[in-house]
């Protein structure tokens, strides 16, 4: 008997349900795919973005053979019951030509699109850079950045932020804006090399909001 109570969950006649899969740290909807009782079952359980693949006829994990694995944050069933939400934390790409999301086609293009907040882009630009350093594409920026080793981006940093100072001093807004996200994307490069997530240093932050005091650059608030 299964561990968990499925019975709010209306699969369809082949046994399936809707999963929409969605970043949980930039909010990004990665993929759409099909579960059935099982691969909901082992999603729970494991905490493995499990689905039913329809082409092969069988339990599928994803990232068991291309290692782009999703690490389920939450499962949530939507109002009706006929659909369910997987929040993960995505290694790699989640699409199979290689791209960060399988939606990248365009249908509509917004007008005026909002720019969102600074700590979805960062996650956003982190999981590019991470998919790069994954699959290190030929013409990639970051790609030959790391095959210069880890110096090299240290080097960048450097440089990006001599650019910072010089953009503040001559108080350019403009200019100060373009180099701030250089030093942004190569200090998330950095990240990236040594496995520190946006997320980490977040924590850090987290612990720091609120301090007074004369303590120093450590405090924050």
């Amino acid at each position: 008997m299964s561990a968990y109570d499925l019975s709010a969950v209306k699969f369809d006649a082949a046994g399936l349900v809707p999963v929409v899969v969605q970043d949980a740290r930039t909010g990004a909807v990665l993929m759409q795919a099909y579960a059935n009782r099982e691969a909901l079952e082992h999603t729970l359980s494991t905490r493995q973005g499990s689905y039913f693949s329809r082409s092969r006829g069988e339990l599928w994990i994803k990232g068991l053979t291309s290692g782009h694995t999703q690490q389920v944050v939450s499962v949530s069933l939507d109002c009706d019951g006929d659909s369910v939400l997987y929040l993960v934390e995505q290694h790699g790409p989640a699409c199979h030509t290689g791209s960060y999301s399988c939606y990248f086609t365009p249908l509509l293009e917004a007008q005026e699109p909002p720019v969102p907040p600074l700590d979805n882009v960062l996650e956003r630009v982190y999981a590019t850079i991470r998919s790069r350093l994954t699959t290190l594409p030929e013409h990639s920026y970051v790609a030959r950045l790391h095959a210069g080793g880890l110096d090299r981006v240290l080097k960048k940093i450097a440089e990006e932020a001599g650019e910072v100072l010089l953009a503040a001093k001559n108080r350019d807004a403009a200019e100060l804006s373009t180099e701030v996200a250089d030093l942004l994307f190569h200090t998330l490069l950095a990240m990236a090399e040594l496995n520190v997530t946006p997320r980490d240093v977040a924590a850090v932050l987290e612990t720091r909001e609120g301090r007074s005091g004369l303590k120093g650059p450590k405090e924050v608030g």
